[in-house]
């Protein structure tokens, strides 16, 4: 949609932007999804975008499509990697929390919740290497060389 694109030319989160133009995060959620937004709605963004109402109501034809870049589609998705990332964090504090708080009710004696809470951890971690390219073995790099040295190509 023609709203996200302009909203991510800026560099703005949806957040930014319901702000600015004061409109809820979800109305814009919704617009950015698809859903035909109302008169008010495209007078609030066209204002922030500082465009005509017309240029935000049409819809993209295939010629005159607004186009995302390789770039900007490579930071969206590190973007939704680290989010990801972010929420698997979460499920796994809220998780681990509630077995050690399980593990003390119980007052078994033994200390079990730190298996799971170190196997998780390990996939936390290694998550979190890879949706902040630390480690990063097996991305675009190291897939691009290996199909130029399976079409037997130099690079």
């Amino acid at each position: 949609m023609i709203v996200r694109k302009l909203r991510l030319q800026r560099g703005w989160s949806q957040d930014q932007l319901s702000q600015l133009s004061g409109l809820s995060v979800r109305t814009i959620q919704r617009i950015e999804g698809g859903q035909k937004p109302g008169l008010e709605s495209l007078k609030s963004l066209a204002a922030v975008f500082e465009i005509n109402v017309a240029d935000l109501e049409r819809e993209p034809d295939m010629n005159n499509e607004i186009k995302v870049t390789d770039n900007e589609k490579a930071v969206i998705e590190q973007v939704r990697a680290i989010k990801d990332f972010y929420t698997h964090l979460t499920s796994y504090v809220l998780v681990i929390t509630l077995l050690f708080i399980i593990n003390f009710i119980t007052g078994t004696g033994y200390i079990w919740a730190w298996w799971p809470a170190m196997g998780w951890g390990i996939g936390i971690i290694s998550h979190g290497l890879s949706a902040f390219e630390v480690l990063n073995f097996f991305g675009p790099d190291w897939e691009k060389k290996q199909i130029e040295k399976r079409l037997g190509r130099k690079l």
